[in-house]
């Protein structure tokens, strides 16, 4: 009985390892993010295995019936839409219980979008972060990217195609000389990938954006980035209208979003004639 931690396509199905057909073929259940996505692959190469839909809204409630299977005797293959499992997608939940009850795990690795990115990147990546998901709310997805802004490695990130131009967007205000890499729908027929700062690449993208993203960041020096004039215009009407009459409250709460201590944010805000002393 295995477990087999199973990375399938990002697009294109020809990627699929001759080893990972051999696990899936064998399997007595695959446990999968969604079975319409595997079946096309399990089509594609004329494997016929029972599925179980394994995503991140039924994983936990799904557990016994795979770990049954698994006490059973029989192999069962993890896989997710598209990638390796457990990065950024379901699957750990899955992975920790088999450890825990002492059965064996066993990785059949393949595509990832974070290494794929990068090895097209041109970007140092001897270290990196990968980041996820960013926050989908603007203030904390400004915060956070300041937060990362000074890492002196490269750092990754997926993106929502309905939110990669506001992302672009701040991060052209955070790191506006940075160089970063864009990868869409990689090894799919549309694959596109665009590098340059993110002001040029979000001339290059386009108003319409789909598929898949991953975006790639230069490393920085260490230095915190100073905000703009604009940045923190908008955080501090932002945190003003969230605490109304309340100023020192709004205060911690625009220091937040824009990753600043709070009297310097102070500061700011009173030279640019914000607030009085």
């Amino acid at each position: 009985m295995t477990l087999h931690v199973l990375a399938t396509p990002l697009g294109n199905l020809e990627d699929l390892s001759p080893r990972a057909r051999d696990v899936l073929t064998n399997a007595a259940l695959i446990a999968c993010e969604d079975t319409r996505r595997t079946s096309k692959l399990l089509a594609r190469f004329e494997i016929a295995a029972p599925m179980i839909a394994l995503h991140k809204f039924s994983e936990r409630e799904r557990l016994g019936p795979v770990l049954d299977v698994l006490r059973a005797g029989g192999d069962v293959a993890l896989v997710s839409d598209g990638g390796t499992p457990g990065i950024a997608d379901p699957g750990a939940l899955l992975v920790a219980a088999a450890l825990d009850l002492g059965i064996r795990v066993s990785p059949v690795p393949g595509p990832s979008a974070v290494i794929a990115l990068l090895s097209a990147s041109g970007l140092p990546s001897d270290r990196f972060t990968f980041e996820g998901f960013l926050p989908a709310r603007g203030g904390e997805r400004r915060r956070r990217l300041r937060e990362l802004a000074p890492l002196n490695h490269a750092w990754v990130f997926y993106e929502a195609p309905h939110r990669i131009r506001a992302t672009l967007a701040d991060l052209d205000e955070a790191i506006p000389t940075r160089t970063l890499v864009l990868g869409r729908e990689l090894t799919k027929v549309h694959e596109t990938i665009l590098r340059g700062t993110a002001k040029e690449v979000l001339e290059k993208l386009g108003e319409e954006v789909r598929g898949e993203i991953a975006v790639a960041v230069a490393p920085g020096d260490g230095t915190p980035p100073a905000a703009g004039d604009d940045a923190i215009e908008r955080a501090w009407a932002e945190a003003s209208a969230a605490h109304p009459g309340n100023q020192r409250a709004a205060l911690k709460a625009a220091a937040r979003t824009l990753g600043v201590k709070k009297a310097e944010l102070w500061r700011g805000l009173l030279e640019r004639r914000l607030v009085r002393d």
